[in-house]
């Protein structure tokens, strides 16, 4: 019949646009820790803070501090042009006038500048370079740590929507089933056109979902290429997995106190405070005296056009020691010390209000983790029954005592099951997710 021919050719295109990705080329296989190696090793995002943390690295040196003197090699030259008149004081009538008179100086040499002692204030800059060092891999580790969440929930919800494509090729097939038990009887007029016209839209309607999933899943396809920085973006991905494996379950308390001490905000806001209390000793070393010292040897040569020596050279050693301390500077000095204070006290409320802040949180996401764990249990439950209840509605079906109607009910209540099953690992998956993150354990998905 026309319709079959119909079917079956609509059965094959589907069957080949599902696949049709796989045979842009020879699809290497993926895991979740091959993803992740390969993300860390060429996303962008990780190798711009990676190459930030390097010049953090690279400013945490002691002559970045002033620990270390600077010398220079400097040359120089000067002349002056001048008109000059001199009067001699004997009897105020001698004058002698010079025109265009040319006096030049010419020197060079190697010349030393060393701070021996500013207050401690070389000292807080070298710690406060290490502190800022350390920062900058805190921002590293932030980074990676907000790269691996996001690539591994990404990297399930390509899993969940390849599950949810088998279900729906799954779906399909059984309609296609359905509506070949009613073309048949349909054929010998056992079974009306109605019964045959719902069956074929109700096919059409899973062949139209089926499509759209496809598209789903492309996107998540791209969406991890491009976290792996792959230029191949329209390359489907093949993973080694089939389904989302949750871990075992966290123990709360220990979970509570990794996260107290090893989460990435606490961590940075604690080098914040840190910074902080070592700007105030900058500002502190202005109430001590300093002392600094230079020494030069060079070469000083001038000509002179009206002076009593036509020429004078220097060739030697010249040195100097500078002690000062300042006395008064316009009260600026104390109340940038007092702004100081302050701002260290701004700091530690800061850190409080992010303990509280990640304590909620911690508290939120473990209460829709236990949730959805209970909620796994009852939606395979459901899942079961689901399945149990359709294959008695498909064989009371061709027995002929079950409507179409009431089969595409079973079979939707079916495609739901298995829908709210796989949502529950999934989201399950995320507050595992999460919950490894808030805690700084997110790198053992590596392991």
């Amino acid at each position: 019949m026309k319709t079959s021919v119909w079917i079956t050719l609509l059965s094959f295109f589907l069957s080949t646009f599902s696949f049709f990705p796989c045979s842009l080329k020879a699809q290497e296989i993926y895991d979740l820790k091959r993803c992740l190696e390969t993300g860390l090793e060429k996303n962008f995002a990780v190798r711009i803070v990676k190459n930030s943390q390097q010049i953090s690295d690279n400013n945490a040196s002691a002559g970045n501090a002033g620990y270390l003197p600077t010398i220079d090699l400097r040359g120089n030259y000067s002349g002056i042009l001048s008109n000059l008149q001199r009067q001699y004081p004997a009897d105020g009538s001698s004058m002698i006038e010079h025109q265009n008179v040319i006096d030049q100086t010419l020197d060079a040499g190697i010349y030393l500048n060393f701070t021996v002692f500013d207050g401690l204030n070389i000292q807080t800059n070298y710690r406060k370079l290490k502190e800022f060092r350390e920062k900058g891999r805190l921002q590293t580790q932030w980074e990676i740590e907000n790269f691996i969440a996001g690539l591994c929930t990404e990297y399930y919800n390509y899993i969940q929507q390849t599950i949810r494509l088998n279900n729906l090729k799954s779906t399909l097939s059984l309609s296609r089933e359905r509506l070949r038990i009613v073309e048949s009887q349909y054929a010998i007029g056992s079974m009306s056109r109605l019964s045959f016209q719902q069956a074929k839209v109700d096919f059409n309607e899973d062949s139209s979902k089926l499509v759209k999933q496809q598209e789903v899943l492309f996107a998540s396809s791209v969406k991890l290429n491009q976290l792996m920085a792959d230029s191949s973006l329209e390359q489907f991905i093949f993973t080694t997995d089939t389904s989302i494996a949750l871990k075992a379950i966290f123990e709360k308390e220990s979970l509570w106190k990794k996260t107290m001490e090893n989460n990435i905000f606490l961590l940075l806001a604690e080098k914040e405070i840190d910074v902080t209390a070592l700007e105030l000793k900058n500002l502190q070393s202005a109430n001590y005296p300093y002392l600094r010292i230079n020494a030069g040897y060079g070469y000083t040569f001038n000509t002179y056009q009206t002076s009593v020596y036509k020429k004078q050279d220097n060739l030697g050693l010249t040195y100097g020691v500078t002690l000062g301390v300042n006395l008064f500077d316009g009260m600026n000095r104390r109340r940038k010390q007092v702004n100081a204070k302050i701002e260290i006290e701004t700091k530690k409320l800061d850190y409080e209000k992010l303990q509280l802040d990640i304590k909620s949180d911690f508290t939120n996401i473990w209460m829709a983790y236990m949730n959805n764990l209970g909620l796994i249990e009852l939606e395979e439950d459901n899942l079961k029954t689901a399945k149990e209840t359709y294959d008695i509605a498909i064989d009371q079906y061709k027995l002929g005592s079950l409507s179409g109607i009431e089969l595409r009910e079973a079979q939707n209540s079916l495609l739901e099951a298995e829908e709210r099953y796989i949502q529950a690992v999934y989201t399950t998956k995320l507050c595992e997710i999460s919950l490894l993150q808030i805690s700084g354990q997110i790198e053992s998905y590596l392991n």
